[in-house]
């Protein structure tokens, strides 16, 4: 049992709900709707003699009774005099408009604005958000004990709802739990749980009941700690009224209560325990204003309780008598102590209850009711109460505050430690420090605190600078770089308010370090002020990629303009404004890079859309990505292909201009290849064009699909052609190009559309399986019937296109159709219990699948333990049926299932299963299974040691089979067999191939190319030995199949090296020729083309000499034995020629050899053609007159005749330009002056005399170089200027 009785330590407890109405029609005799405290309240307690005979000071109330439509507090114990006003009452109209005042004390506040403290910017919000959503007026203040008092006006149904909304944010809840019987719990939540609904909202409070399906007797109860008790009580009345058992209510006035329960509810619990629990004892807490007291249980048990109490009740009523005292209200909380707790200590101690005044009450009186002779010990320990605890104030200014707490609380730890039953509390508002505790303590602790402020204000100061808001960010810096270096060189505290939008930044530490730091704002900020931004348009799919893979590439811009900040924006705002901003001329400077940058990207990023058959998409991919990544690798571009679930066959093609169009030409080359594709041109008047493309495009769009996507193209508009273009597969643009002349001449004869509806998920039906239901109605009347697409808003509207008799013969059809598809019908289907769980696991995702499928038909399996194997199917006929075989189908496949267990090693596991069980996923797709593997074994072969283990499915007899060896097949027993097979073949065996070790590196190939490409064709893994081991033997391991194709791959290639070295050492014959060196230059030829002609014929490999070597006459060949042969026979053949020729010297003088050369050689070419000769002109330590004339004698004699002729003729010129070198170095004759030595006095060269460029310029002023007609001529004599004046 459990008890909701109040002790009297909590009567008083300063958190009531104090109701104040401010108009009311009759004073209402229901105790939740009249506030007790109020004067002229039926259900006051009568006034007993003995009570009447106390002395008891008249109060204001008495004074000065108010009017009956006020409710003003006093304490419960006076009874008001009724007035005159009261027979007035019924005469005034009521009013709609209620008032509510209540108060939240401190220590119950919630936090906000993430502290205890009352922040007004959170608050206000909340309040005007309260009264937006209820329509109520609330006022709020705050007191100088910090509690909030809550003024709420309006409607009373506005204001119950902001009452409770307002204490769900500002008052700290709580949640109990409370034990009601299962079937009480229908009459607390009331009809449509209007009663639950009232109940919390009079309670301010939440109540969660169980579900009827939850077997569970806690109702959860959820608020601030006084709604939580009303909300409680009310519950247990509830549930008592409706208990079987006897029921008892009490009228006893509510000053009494406290001595009924006793301190700590004592009596109460004793007195249920006396009863053995079978008696439950509720009484109201102190915040209900209630007097009744309900007793349940055992009929017995309940009469004994109510007699106990009654006479305990008529007992205190008798002795009990009153004394007032005025306390200051700032010490009641003391008298009160912790939830009551004094109050409890002072009526076990005396046996009196003490009395407190609602907090919301200005009033100072305490009433202390009890026995007379315990009056004057419980009012000691009132005033003891009292002045246990006193109260002082410390003047700080608030900058300080933070000081004097110090870091982490050190600096206030110091003085709390010493003084544990002091408390520190630091007032914002004030400006102050507030202590309370014993008055010694007290004294100690604020003669601490003063001594640290004064030498703290010694030390300390703070200054402030103003600076515009839009700085503040840079101020700080990113993640608060800037303002936290500051901070820590300097060792001073800045406040930056940003929320305020003030323009203040305040500095507060020791004088040298504000000064410090207010240089360095100061400084930060006039550089800010004389820095400029500038905003570039940037694209934001770039934004990525010029800040890089983890910030890399924009920090290296940054670092190049490290004065420069770059501002991107966030990816959510959808902007390509990018901000830059410093220094002027760096922040140009970044500009144009960034302008320059984005120019590379825009012709980097260069965009092709080419159209694509979807069919041929695989082939533009390739097996694995092969051609794809060819294509990707060799263009340098980003290719990328609409996904599966995309109807488009677009490829876009990404990167620079001219790569993107050789990918693309690639692509379309690749589909040209694979596909005839071609384009035909139809002739259709443009005026069907319309008609035939359809609403939407629907029509065009059904041929286009029908006639596997070709594309067909209208002219626009605007110009009145009535050519159509169609381009795809060969085939498939001959059937679209009939069903478009087709459709052509259907428009001709008539156009006609009509629409029929019908639910999306009967669409299929319609169709019918690969269309044929459509085809059918299309083929018996003509009509074209065109179903929504995805793109399509309207899913449920069908058109149809023909002429009129078909359109109306189409329409009855369908709608015939449509009409037995939407009559509902349910029938029933056997299927036994142990396969439920396949249809309803995983969500019921097969029978969501099957509803899908057949017309979203409802299929309904017996709940979860419930026995039976009947099974609903509800929906269209056809639908129905269409599920129940589907269903029967399912189940037959169950009934065959059978399960195979095959054993394989788990190492080999995830070789088995392939790259994200790639392999095990063919596998069950091909054979239509299920195959589980079991989970991982981390501790299994953890050194790689095997030799217990199975291989190829085959169990080891001397080892156990371990449970992570099974692999689980479920399906069909043959699709079972077929994938065990399949499986076993995929474990990896290992084979030993022996490989000559000199063939080794041919195999692994450059960088491991070649054995790594073998390993990825046959997906196997071959190890070969290293070098130093000098072992023969290769390793191979993968599945069987796999390793022989391997091994045979590895022995395919072993016969190919050595093929290549016997074919190496037959290419290594050589033989040694010997000719004369001065041969060699004639079987070279002119730049190496007779040589290279033989070497190229016979394939040798032909070496000759260094000029000087000792083997200067050695020419090696080397080649295959035959070749080598053929290359020296016709080297020889050569010599041979050579032989014959004659070889004869002419002296020519060395001077006139250049002549005879001539420009590149060119005149002697020509000669040594004419003569056919050969003319080798003189070298190094040679006579530098002889030159060398070879070939036949004849040819060689005429040369030597024409070389001299050739030189007689030029010697002779050349004779002619020395004479004239000579006479022109002889001295000039000039005039010479007498001095010694004989220098030149003047020379004037070669003069002329009478030249025009001697001759005077004519005068344009003189008359006589350029006379008037009729004017005498007047010589003048100044001279003639030619040229500028100087």
């Amino acid at each position: 049992m459990m008890c909701y009785c109040n002790d009297s330590a909590r009567i008083m407890d300063p958190t009531p709900l104090q109701q104040t109405v401010m108009e009311s029609t009759e004073v209402t005799s229901d105790p939740q709707e009249v506030d007790l405290c109020a004067p002229g309240s039926p259900t006051d307690p009568p006034t007993t003699p003995n009570a009447d005979q106390a002395y008891e000071p008249l109060s204001y109330d008495e004074l000065f009774p108010a009017l009956p439509i006020a409710n003003m507090t006093q304490t419960p114990t006076v009874e008001a005099p009724k007035d005159n006003w009261a027979k007035h009452s019924e005469m005034r109209i009521a009013s709609s408009v209620i008032t509510q005042v209540f108060r939240v004390p401190y220590e119950e506040r919630a936090k906000l604005d993430g502290n205890n403290q009352f922040g007004e910017s959170a608050s206000s919000r909340i309040c005007a958000d309260i009264t937006t959503r209820t329509g109520a007026h609330i006022e709020i203040s705050s007191a100088k004990d910090q509690s909030l008092t809550f003024l709420v006006t309006g409607k009373t149904e506005a204001v119950t709802k902001a009452r409770r909304l307002v204490l769900e944010k500002f008052q700290t809840q709580a949640r109990h739990t409370i034990k009601i019987p299962k079937d009480h719990h229908r009459f607390i939540l009331g009809k449509k749980g209007k009663k639950l609904q009232d109940l919390e909202m009079n309670t301010a409070t939440k109540i969660q009941v169980p579900n009827t399906n939850q077997n569970s007797e806690e109702i959860v109860v959820m608020g601030t700690r006084d709604s939580i008790e009303k909300a409680m009580h009310e519950i247990q009345l509830i549930s008592d009224e409706q208990s079987k058992q006897a029921y008892e209510k009490l009228e006893i006035p509510k000053q009494f209560h406290p001595f009924i329960c006793g301190a700590y509810n004592e009596k109460i619990k004793a007195l249920m325990l006396e009863n053995e629990n079978n008696v439950r004892i509720n009484v109201p807490p102190p915040s209900i204003m209630k007097n009744e007291i309900t007793i349940a249980g055992e009929k017995e048990g309940v009469l004994r309780c109510k007699d106990i109490i009654m006479k305990s009740y008529k007992d205190m009523e008798r002795k009990c008598q009153t004394v007032s005292v005025e306390v200051r209200k700032s010490q009641h909380k003391y008298v009160i102590g912790y939830r009551g707790a004094n109050i409890a200590e002072i009526l076990q101690e005396t046996g009196v209850s003490v009395e407190m005044p609602p907090t919301e009450s200005t009033t100072e009186t305490i009433t202390l009711r009890g026995p007379q002779d315990k009056l004057g010990q419980a009012l000691t320990l009132v005033y003891a109460k009292a002045n246990s605890v006193v109260q002082a104030d410390v003047e700080a200014p608030t900058w300080l505050h933070k000081f004097i707490i110090g870091r982490k609380g050190a600096n206030i730890r110091q003085i709390t430690q010493d003084l544990p039953k002091v408390h520190v509390e630091f007032t914002d508002k004030q400006g102050g420090i507030k202590l309370e505790g014993p008055p010694e303590e007290v004294e100690a602790a604020r003669e601490k605190l003063e001594s640290m402020i004064a030498e703290m204000q010694s030390k300390l100061c703070f200054d402030q600078i103003t600076v515009d808001p839009k700085f503040y960010k840079h101020i700080i810096g990113k993640s608060g770089s800037n303002i936290n270096r500051i901070r820590n060189d300097t060792g001073v505290l800045i406040n930056i308010s940003e929320a305020d939008g003030s323009n203040l930044i305040r500095l507060e530490g020791s004088p040298d370090g504000v000064s410090q730091a207010k240089k360095e704002l100061e400084e930060l900020v006039a550089k800010m002020e004389n820095e400029k931004e500038r905003d570039i348009i940037i694209d934001q799919r770039f934004h990525r990629t010029i800040i890089g893979t983890k910030g890399d590439k924009i920090k290296e811009i940054r670092d190049s303009f490290n004065q420069v900040q770059i501002s991107f924006p966030d990816p959510g705002e959808q902007s390509d404004i990018v901000k830059i901003r410093g220094p002027k001329d760096d922040v140009d400077q970044c500009y144009m890079f960034l302008k320059k940058m984005l120019k590379e990207l825009n012709e980097t990023n260069y965009q092709v859309k080419v159209s694509i058959f979807r069919q041929f998409h695989k082939f533009i991919i390739g097996k694995g990505g092969a051609n794809i990544n060819k294509i990707r690798e060799e263009t340098g571009t980003r290719i990328e292909l609409p996904s599966e679930g995309q109807n488009s066959d677009e490829i876009i093609i990404t990167g620079k201009k001219e790569n993107c169009e050789k990918a693309r030409e690639r692509i379309q080359k690749i589909q040209e290849e694979l596909a005839s594709i071609v384009e035909v041109d139809i002739i259709i008047p443009a005026k069907f064009h319309n008609s035939m493309i359809g609403a939407g495009g629907k029509l065009i769009q059904s041929v286009s699909e029908e006639c596997g996507g070709v594309s067909i193209k209208f002219p626009p508009p605007e110009k009145t052609s009535d050519k159509v273009t169609i381009r795809g597969p060969k085939e498939d643009v001959h059937k679209a190009k009939q069903m478009l002349v087709d459709l052509s001449n259907e428009k001709q004869l008539a156009s006609y559309t009509a629409e029929v509806r019908a639910k999306q998920q009967h669409h299929r039906f319609l169709i019918g399986r690969s269309g044929a239901n459509i085809r059918k109605i299309r083929d018996a009347t003509g009509a074209r019937i065109i179903f929504p697409t995805d793109k399509d808003e309207d899913k449920e509207l069908i058109t149809i296109i023909g002429k009129k008799d078909a359109i109306a013969k189409a329409k009855a059809q369908l709608e015939a159709t449509i009409k037995e598809l939407e009559l509902i019908v349910e029938d029933t289907m056997t299927v036994d219990p142990k396969h439920h769980r396949h249809f309803v696991s995983r969500r019921g995702e097969v029978l969501r699948q099957i509803g899908d499928q057949y017309g979203g038909v409802t299929v309904s399996f017996p709940r979860s333990g419930v026995q039976g194997d009947k099974v609903t199917l509800k929906g269209a006929k056809e639908c129905v049926e269409g599920a129940k075989a589907r269903i029967q189908e399912i189940v037959n496949d169950l009934e065959e299932k059978v399960n195979l267990e095959v054993i394989i090693p788990q190492k080999y596991h995830r070789t088995v299963m392939g790259a994200r069980g790639s392999k095990v996923q063919a596998l069950t797709t091909e054979f239509e299974v299920q195959i589980k593997f079991p989970e991982k074994d981390s501790g299994y072969l953890a050194n790689g040691d095997d030799s217990q283990g199975q291989l190829n499915g085959e169990v080891n007899e001397e080892a156990a089979v371990r449970p992570q060896d099974i692999v689980r097949i479920t399906g069909k027993k043959d699709r079972c067999e077929a994938a065990r097979d399949a499986l076993l073949n995929l474990v990896p065996v290992t084979v030993e191939e022996n490989i000559a070790f000199r063939h080794h590196r041919f195999i692994i190939g450059q960088k491991g190319e070649n054995v790594r490409n073998m390993m990825t064709e046959f997906d196997v893994n071959i190890h070969v030995p290293p070098a130093q081991d000098q072992s023969d033997v290769i390793k191979i391991t993968g599945s069987p199949a796999n390793t022989e194709r391997a091994r045979e791959a590895l022995r395919e290639k072993v016969r190919q090296l050595e093929d290549e070295e016997l074919d190496r050492k037959a290419r290594s014959f050589q033989l040694r020729v010997e000719v004369d060196p001065e041969y060699h230059p004639k079987i070279i030829g002119k730049k190496g083309a007779v040589i290279s002609k033989i070497r190229d014929k016979h394939n040798v490999n032909i070496q000759f000499p260094p000029r000087g070597d000792v083997e200067e006459n050695i020419i090696t060949i080397t080649g295959y034995e035959k070749n080598v042969h053929e290359a020296k026979a016709a080297i020889f053949a050569i010599t041979g020629e050579l032989d014959k020729m004659v070889k004869d010297t002419v002296e020519i003088d060395s001077r006139i050899h250049s002549r005879l050369i001539g420009t590149r050689g060119r005149a002697i070419r020509k000669i040594m053609e004419e003569f056919k000769v050969e003319i080798k002109f003189p070298r190094g330590d040679d006579d530098p007159n002889i030159v060398v004339v070879m070939g036949t004698q004849e040819n060689v004699d005429e040369c030597k005749d024409h070389l001299l002729n050739l030189m007689e003729e030029y010697m002779q010129d050349i004779t002619e330009k020395e004479d004239m070198k000579a006479y022109m170095a002889q001295p000039s004759q000039g005039t010479y002056d007498g001095s010694s030595g004989g220098h030149k006095k003047t020379e004037q060269g070669f003069v002329v005399s009478g030249a025009p460029w001697t001759q005077e310029a004519p005068n344009m002023d003189s008359s006589e170089d350029f006379p008037s007609m009729g004017a005498p001529t007047v010589a003048h004599t100044a001279p003639a200027i030619w040229g500028p004046r100087r």
